[in-house]
């Protein structure tokens, strides 16, 4: 009985558990957008610019993805952007040698 009720929503919900860390950190970084930037910028010493446009592909990529993912257009390329966030940040926030953030 409870598996017929809930049969037809249970792909939103497993979809959206999926989703979630990347739509979470999505909006975190529309709210802390300056913080961000700064962090960027005096990691890398890019430049006010070139981090601005980091945060921006990074904050469209993990929205746009989600958005796709959700409504169930062109998941498979949603899904290959997200990874490509996944890579992108590895890099930027230099979390490929912190073991312990890895192991997390």
């Amino acid at each position: 009985q409870f598996l017929r009720v809930t049969k037809q929503y249970l792909p939103h919900v497993a979809r959206l558990c999926l989703i979630l860390t990347f739509l979470e950190d999505g909006i975190r970084m529309w709210f802390q957008w300056s913080e961000q930037r700064d962090y960027i910028d005096g990691t890398w010493n890019c430049g006010y610019f070139l981090a601005s446009i980091f945060v921006f592909i990074n904050l469209f990529g993990q929205l746009s993805g989600c958005i796709l993912v959700l409504s169930r257009n062109f998941v498979q390329y949603a899904c290959f952007g997200l990874f490509g966030i996944i890579a992108l940040q590895t890099i930027a926030y230099s979390i490929l040698w912190d073991l312990k953030f890895l192991m997390r």
